[in-house]
């Protein structure tokens, strides 16, 4: 995801941030609900079950298994002039014993989602390889949807989800110190030192 994401580092503001309310909107309508409580707060989270299937049954997945417990966002990628934007990382990346196998990759092109203040998306290496990890993202961050015209790996990441409660619980972890060590150089100064728990993962199809 690194490589990726340093070569798209581009955010666009103003009229893309005053769509993420509709966005929020237009995700709630026929999605599955999530929370995700952490030791920070609570994130709602409606998934795009009907546009982003194969990615939304995926989580769902490790959802219903409990794997998500104890996991934790255990990194942060604050935007160059604006500390206030940029997206936490999540998952089980120091729990592999707990993955499924890798599922395909649902392009933003396929699904017709974007990637807008408070998108949940899939972490992933090469197309196809995403597993448990996943981003939430603070401000629009159109770099991250494909771009079949550009050159290298133009596939983007796969959202699949809105928050539509707890963004202040986002920048709040968005805004932890991140001195912690990172494995990839490319995420030097990106990890979250400690990380936030990850203390349970639900459905919650009441919470509306």
């Amino acid at each position: 995801m690194s490589a990726l994401l340093t070569r798209r580092r581009t955010l666009i503001a103003g009229a893309a941030a005053l769509a993420a309310p509709a966005a929020r909107a237009r995700a709630a309508a026929g999605a599955a609900w999530v929370a995700v409580t952490t030791d920070k707060g609570v994130i709602l989270l409606a998934l795009a079950s009907e546009k982003a299937p194969v990615t939304t049954a995926n989580f769902l997945r490790y959802v219903d298994a409990r794997r998500f417990d104890g996991a934790s966002f255990y990194r942060a990628v604050r935007s160059h002039g604006d500390p206030t934007s940029g997206l936490i990382e999540g998952g089980l990346q120091n729990d592999p014993g707990k993955l499924f196998a890798p599922i395909a990759h649902e392009s933003t092109t396929m699904t017709g989602l974007s990637h807008q203040d408070g998108t949940i998306s899939m972490a992933r290496y090469a197309p196809g390889t995403a597993t448990a990890d996943f981003f939430i993202c603070a401000g629009p961050a159109p770099y991250l949807d494909a771009h079949p015209d550009a050159p290298g790996d133009n596939a983007g990441y796969a959202a699949f989800g809105q928050v539509i409660r707890g963004m202040d619980v986002v920048r709040a972890i968005l805004a932890l110190p991140t001195n912690g060590v990172a494995r990839n150089p490319v995420m030097q100064g990106q990890i979250l030192s400690p990380p936030v728990a990850i203390v349970t993962v639900r459905r919650a199809e009441g919470a509306r």
